[in-house]
């Protein structure tokens, strides 16, 4: 049977490799396109900080994943097909481990080893084989089904993503490692018959069976396993945040499974109920860092300043979420095509328990939920926790944090909880399912649930495949996200945007006049960025064409209605950067009413673009110095603010000035990253 799991390998690959010619998109470019650091010209200590150190996308920098961004560059350069098949061997590697844990969980839940202590010998082989294979099989269909979901395609696909999948593929080692752990735990000599059903008296409930075989040996001493529990909850945690925070899920969802399966049982022969050690390692490695976490994110959450940059407030955003995390599960088990649409800003936020009704349906759906956990815990622990560790993964993204509301690739551990539930529903009996069995000429076929599970997974494998064609070419995803997100301004503007890089800025190709209809409608929407804005006078810019005072009034309205985003300061990037090209003539008032309706919420980005502007274009030098030392003094940990900074007073004179800034810098040249820029600026210094 185990060649079953090596196929679905295979379909998975296949699925997914018309996808791998496609291009980058969205995040890829500021992550990875364009940020030099990820794009070494040789291997030496300093480019490897400078890599490890260069995520724009988190204060973390995630460091694990920018050396993989490295490593591509390193193999074969910025081609997007190297870095989409290394997602792709990261996915496939993960749907092994899925498989993996499913086994040891359907075996220490659905399949606990039922025969009687007089059995004989052989009786007893040849029904943990049997309850092995029953395992096994399920759990290959786990796997199979998890990798081929369409709404984890975006972890694969789209680039910057592999932070998930990468992250994930440590806390799926993570929790190999502990389940292994807790089993050697229990696994001690004469204690094969203290593992009896779920279904029996509270004295006896334990959540692990003498028929599992732990990927640990058998005879392992108690700390040994001990160690292990621990050991993987640290290092795969630890290694897993260097790739992306939401590795830090891995010790709750281990908790969830001691909690639901294992319930804190002592070994047998400890002669106790309860294991204390367990109880301490939680308390000490989840409770005490989850307090020390909310008293460290509460004041910036509660904070009306994080909150700024967003058509959202916290209140706004938990109610939008109960409907979200509904919407994943639909998304999860039955999507359609206008459902995983990637671009989610078209999403509408829910303002009250009614507003729309369905906030408070998902509420008290997600209500419902947690009800289940507590109430099957016990007598279907599977299903319990299936919901738990969908729920528990959704606690770091879909709370309190000030992040977008929806993304597709945040289901990616989410949907191996729903796996674990509807998988052994449609394929197990339901005498294992602890559910009684259906009579005779009942209401459906005995089969009819099997056929359902084939049915779900053509539909998923077809869905995958068909999305990751889309995937292939830029133009053709470009079309296809339009047409499923058409009040998406994303969407809508990526469209126009490739558009415009098919048109190599050439008013005869009839790319260019395809262009306008998408951009425009883009920035018509009330709830876009002024990125649509900024590709229209890129674009007739670049090409000579007149530019429409409505694009420069609608962008400045934008800018006056609310702080400026990340898409903005981008979006105002690339116009000062060709401006300084002298590849578009902008006028200057219009730029310089943008930058300063912007600056009345000023951010150390904004201030370093408008200084490159000021400095470069409009030759204002006490204006770009001015504005540089304001991104410094709020990004006092950015190098590259204060090697500008540098630069601007060496320019002017300002010597003395310069070398204390210099030293400041100095601090700042962690693992030698910095070497070249400060021998540079020494020289600079050196020669005035």
């Amino acid at each position: 049977m185990r060649w079953l799991l090596p196929i679905a390998l295979l379909i998975t690959a296949a699925a997914y490799w018309p996808g791998l010619s496609g291009g980058w998109l969205f995040d890829d470019y500021p992550n990875i396109v364009d940020n030099p650091s990820v794009q070494p010209h040789e291997i030496s200590v300093p480019a490897i900080w400078g890599a490890a150190l260069s995520s724009p996308a988190s204060e973390f920098k995630r460091p694990l994943a920018s050396l993989s961004f490295a490593v591509n560059y390193l193999i074969g350069g910025l081609d997007p097909w190297s870095w989409k098949l290394f997602n792709l061997v990261v996915h496939l590697v993960n749907g092994v481990l899925v498989f993996l844990l499913a086994r040891e969980l359907l075996k220490a839940t659905l399949f606990p080893d039922r025969a009687h202590p007089s059995s004989p010998a052989h009786a007893a082989q040849a029904g943990e084989r049997r309850q092995h294979q029953g395992a096994d099989w399920i759990a290959i269909l786990i796997a199979a089904g998890w990798m081929l979901l369409p709404i984890n395609l975006t972890a694969v696909l789209y680039v910057v993503q592999r932070e998930e999948s990468m992250a994930n593929l440590f806390v799926l080692l993570g929790l190999l490692g502990y389940v292994t752990g807790r089993l050697s735990m229990l696994r001690t000599d004469g204690a094969a018959n203290h593992f009896p059903d779920h279904t029996q008296s509270n004295e006896h409930e334990i959540a692990a069976t003498a028929a599992v075989r732990p990927l640990a040996s058998r005879g392992r001493s108690v700390p040994v396993g001990l160690w292990l529990c621990i050991a993987s909850l640290i290092l795969f945690t630890v290694i897993g945040l260097a790739v992306k925070e939401t590795a830090v899920m891995l010790p709750l969802y281990a908790f969830l499974i001691e909690w639901i399966v294992f319930r804190l049982r002592a070994p047998p022969k400890h002669g106790r109920r309860r294991d204390w050690r367990i109880a301490t390692m939680f308390a000490l490695m989840l409770l005490l860092p989850l307090i020390l976490g909310l008293i460290w994110l509460l004041p910036a959450v509660l904070s009306p300043s994080a909150w700024a940059t967003r058509d959202f407030t916290l209140g706004t955003r938990l109610l939008s979420e109960a409907r979200i995390l509904c919407d994943y599960l639909v998304w999860t088990l039955l999507p359609l095509p206008h459902d995983l649409s990637f671009y989610h800003d078209d999403f509408n936020v829910s303002t009250g328990l009614l507003s729309p009704w369905t906030t408070l349906a998902g509420m008290l759906c997600l209500a419902a939920l947690v009800a289940l956990i507590f109430t099957l815990r016990r007598k279907q622990p599977l299903l319990s926790l299936s919901i738990a560790l969908y729920l528990g993964c959704h606690l770091l993204t879909g709370t309190i944090l000030p992040l977008e509301l929806v993304y597709e690739h945040r289901n990616y551990f989410a949907s191996f909880g729903v796996l674990l539930a509807l998988v052994p529903l449609l394929a197990a009996t339901p005498a294992a399912m602890g559910l009684p069995n259906p009579k005779p000429g009942g209401p459906w076929p005995a089969w009819l649930p099997q056929a359902l599970l084939a049915c779900l997974l053509l539909w998923w494998t077809a869905s995958t495949a068909t999305t990751a064609y889309a995937w292939g070419d830029p133009l053709r995803l470009a079309r296809e996200l339009a047409s499923r997100g058409p009040d998406s301004p994303r969407a809508q503007y990526e469209l126009g945007r490739t558009y415009i890089i098919y048109s190599h800025y050439d008013p005869a190709s009839p790319y260019t006049e395809l262009a306008y209809a998408p951009l425009e409608r883009a920035a018509a929407l009330p709830q876009s960025s002024i990125l649509p804005q900024q590709a229209l006078i890129f674009m007739n810019s670049r090409m000579g064409r007149p530019l429409k005072a409505q694009w420069w009034d609608s962008m400045v309205a934008k800018l006056s209605a609310r702080p400026p985003g990340v898409q903005d300061e981008s979006s105002l990037a690339a116009l000062v950067q060709c401006a300084r090209a002298s590849a578009c003539p902008l006028p200057t008032d219009r730029m310089v009413q943008a930058f300063e309706t912007a600056l009345a919420h000023p951010t150390p980005r904004l201030q370093a673009i408008y200084s490159d502007y000021a400095w470069n274009v409009l030759d204002d030098h006490a204006l770009g110095l001015r504005m540089i030392e304001g991104a410094v003094q709020g990004a006092p940990h950015e190098p590259a603010y204060q090697v500008t900074r540098i630069r601007m007073l060496v320019a002017q004179g300002q010597r003395q000035v310069a070398i204390k800034a210099l030293d400041r810098l100095r601090l700042l040249n962690t693992g030698g990253r910095l070497d070249d820029q400060l021998d540079e600026l020494s020289s600079h210094l050196g020669s005035h």
